[in-house]
């Protein structure tokens, strides 16, 4: 029996209530499958942690995740730490130190989800973003100059390499080739105004796509990508974007797909130099901490991505589970119309996983 060794941290408001959810439905997984087990350790960082030590994780927190086979985040914020330190301290610290350049976020409309298109269902809301995430907007180069004077200068420095920039669009390509889908991949760009970041970006993207000419490709503006997503969201099947507009876009996508409740995602290193951290993405949400309500299908999702990133094989029964939940709809959370707790609505989802797996 194989054990994986997972790093826990489940962070600050509702960060750890959807994370005893997910924990739950993982080792569920475990029990029913019989073939592997988790062990795990929990780190107690985050913002009130900052708040106690000035420090959002210890200062040799990434030698004790290294030795991790995969990291769990619960969720990173609260409203009297500033989020450009919550979010550089932990999060981002992690996915640039341990390398995990792919962003990947499934935008995905599960049958008895809420969606807010009309006329659209779960037929045409099916495509995965492919976020660059360690370089780009988000590299943390700049700087000010002459603070609190009228001369007050604010630099904030793109970086884009070949090396990283090939990856990631390698990555992408695969990814259309290996998906059940269109066979397709979107460039997201801004070219037209980013003279030398994008249009370096556009170049790695059509030198890959010469190595895979059986891949439709086009390439598509950011501003109006966020128009297509909502005309045509069934025209999409793989998206690659640069850090900053893949953040943007899959926010979009993750209200297509029925809310942040839904929206799962993993942070990876494809070639496992460094432990892959999964996340959902709908934040901490402190006004619901604490109130048993939060939806934990963004959590549990997450913890789907990480068995099929470990597994090499999806954990698909867990994605039935949840949709048979959704279209019963009577054990669902506050925000998708239901009043059960968080607590009850993983233990519902564990309820069906046996049923699925036994059967």
């Amino acid at each position: 029996m194989k054990t994986y060794k997972i790093a826990v941290i489940p962070g600050d408001g509702i960060g750890g209530e959807v994370m005893t959810e997910g924990i739950k439905v993982l080792d569920c997984y475990a029990s029913l499958k019989g073939n592997i087990k988790f062990a795990y350790e929990t780190f107690p960082w985050g913002c009130e942690y900052y708040l106690k030590t000035g420090k959002m994780m210890d200062d040799d927190g990434l030698e004790k995740l290294k030795k991790f086979d995969a990291i769990l985040l619960g969720a990173v914020g609260f409203p009297n730490v500033p989020d450009h330190i919550s979010l550089h301290g932990l999060l981002i610290n992690i996915r640039q130190s341990f390398n995990q350049y792919i962003n990947l976020r499934p935008v995905k409309l599960l049958p008895g989800a809420p969606c807010p298109l009309k006329g659209k269902g779960p037929q045409d809301i099916d495509f995965v973003v492919v976020r660059e995430n360690v370089e780009g907007e988000y590299s943390g180069v700049g700087g000010i100059r002459f603070p609190d004077k009228p001369e007050e200068i604010a630099l904030q420095t793109s970086v884009f390499t070949r090396k990283n920039t090939e990856k990631v669009m390698e990555y992408a390509f695969q990814l259309a080739e290996e998906r059940n889908g269109k066979r397709k991949l979107t460039n997201v760009t801004k070219s037209n105004a980013l003279n030398y970041s994008m249009v370096f970006w556009d170049k790695i993207f059509n030198e890959t796509a010469l190595k895979h000419q059986d891949i439709q490709t086009e390439t598509i503006h950011v501003d109006a990508i966020t128009m297509y997503f909502i005309q045509k969201p069934e025209a999409y099947d793989v998206l690659v974007a640069s850090n900053l507009f893949g953040d943007i876009i899959t926010d979009l996508g993750a209200a297509l797909q029925g809310g942040l409740g839904f929206a799962a995602s993993g942070n990876l290193n494809p070639e496992g130099e460094y432990p892959s951290m999964f996340e959902p993405v709908h934040g901490s949400a402190p006004v619901l901490a604490g109130k048993g309500v939060a939806n934990p299908i963004a959590m549990v999702w997450t913890v789907k991505m990480m068995l099929d990133f470990l597994l090499k094989v999806e954990a698909d029964e867990i994605i039935t589970a949840v949709t048979q939940l959704l279209q019963e709809g009577e054990s669902l959370t506050p925000d998708l119309g239901g009043t059960a707790t968080t607590q009850e609505v993983g233990d519902a989802i564990c309820g069906k996983l046996a049923k699925l797996i036994k059967a």
